[in-house]
């Protein structure tokens, strides 16, 4: 993945400040996300979901509105509409540089201004909301006593998450005109609506209300233990997840991704998530490993030596598959558990393997299926250890790996009859 810093002029000519969040090879479209009130661009929120679109494919703006973050002019004076008009600048830009937005995600008030700015935005072929109000107006409870200083005097100072705003009358009253309802029901776009139940700062009717105004084709999705500001990774890789794949039915094929030198290579990668993040790219499909949050990581993924069960695992049912069919054997299916750990008076490492096989075999066939999986290439590695070559800034240039690696599993097969 790759992040950049992309700048733009608003619409009101002041500087908007942004970021990129790219994938390694060509995306499969663009996305515009729009982050929650007072937030800016590296909100939790914005960052986990624009970077775990980013890992499947889809490249993702994540910029500050007007007067937060990095981006110049006062956000009081810009208000829900320069939002929206936010929105609209950045799709404007992204076009110009050859990156149209396709999908248009927002969290909180950010999902009420990507329905507002989705109106306005015909390229866009589907919206996502996370936690978004129904009615915008809803924001002038966070204000408390303080609205009627606001509406008697024209503003008044206001502590949003501990940081001091000044907000006007005319913010308020750009608040209450509008009017969602018809937004949303003229659309005419897929809509996915995704919202936590416990919400204690939107509540849980706004979802039902941006649901039943929409048209279909809409989905709506339960955050479960959520909170507000999704602030867990566990609830940011969630989302991400469901609107990768709910998007995916909406938007242009994946591009065939680029091979890397040496076509059966595995390529690992820091993603620049958490502190060990790194994702896996191996015989076109990509995958995240980690290690747990106790020691540090996300537990965004397993760790190096659950991956190296997993090929023990993987490598002994694809073994007793391969056998059982040469053999005509009635194996309906495999299945391996594995466990890896260390012992004090023992200097190798442990793997401990169960083997579950289902059919309508008999013992005989089942105890030779048990002897088989101790031949299965993977296990004769482990058994009788490896050469691990390391160099600068090479690239493996062994000829065919993984033709190899079968070669070896159907060699099992024939010496065992």
């Amino acid at each position: 993945m790759i992040t950049q810093r992309f700048e733009f002029t608003g619409a009101e000519g002041q500087r908007l400040t942004g970021q990129l969040d790219l994938p390694d090879g060509d995306p499969r479209t663009y996305a515009l996300f729009a982050h929650c009130f007072t937030c800016t661009r590296k909100s939790r929120a914005a960052v986990r979901i624009s970077r775990a679109l980013a890992l499947k494919g889809i490249g993702v703006l994540r910029f500050d509105f007007t007067g937060l973050g990095d981006s110049e002019g006062d956000l009081s004076d810009s208000g829900f509409s320069g939002n929206v008009r936010d929105l609209i600048a950045a799709s404007a830009h992204m076009a110009a540089k050859g990156m149209t937005p396709t999908l248009m995600l927002g969290h909180s008030l950010g999902g009420a201004a990507a329905l507002a700015a989705t109106a306005q935005l015909p390229d866009i072929v589907a919206v996502a909301t996370l936690a978004a109000p129904f009615d915008v107006a809803h924001l002038t409870k966070l204000f408390g006593d303080k609205l009627d200083e606001i509406t008697e005097r024209g503003e008044a100072k206001v502590n949003l998450g501990g940081t001091p705003f000044t907000i006007r009358r005319s913010f308020i009253e750009d608040l209450r005109s509008h009017e969602a309802g018809q937004t949303i029901a003229q659309l005419k776009r897929p809509l996915l609506v995704l919202h936590s139940p416990l919400d204690q700062i939107v509540g849980i009717e706004n979802a039902s209300s941006i649901f039943l105004a929409a048209r279909h084709p809409k989905s709506f999705v339960s955050l479960d233990h959520a909170d507000h500001l999704l602030t867990q990774a566990s609830d940011t890789d969630f989302a991400a997840d469901v609107i990768a794949a709910w998007a995916s039915r909406y938007l242009p094929v994946m591009p065939e991704q680029a091979k890397v030198t040496g076509e059966d290579a595995v390529v690992v990668t820091e993603t620049g998530a958490g502190k060990f993040q790194v994702e896996v790219k191996a015989g076109g499909a990509r995958l995240l490993a980690d290690e747990p949050v106790d020691v540090g990581g996300l537990g965004s993924g397993p760790g190096p030596y659950q991956l190296l069960s997993a090929a023990l695992g993987a490598c002994t049912s694809m073994t007793l598959r391969m056998y059982a069919d040469q053999k005509k054997w009635p194996l309906k299916r495999v299945g391996v558990t594995v466990n890896h750990h260390k012992r004090s008076e023992e200097p190798r490492d442990i793997f401990t393997r169960d083997i579950v096989v289902e059919g309508d075999l008999d013992a005989a066939q089942q105890d030779r299926l048990i002897e088989i999986a101790n031949k299965c290439p993977v296990h004769r590695t482990l058994e009788r250890g490896s050469v691990v070559e390391t160099r600068k800034g090479a690239t493996s240039t062994s000829a065919e790996p993984a033709e190899q690696h079968f070669k070896d599993m159907e060699k099992t097969c024939d010496e065992h009859g």
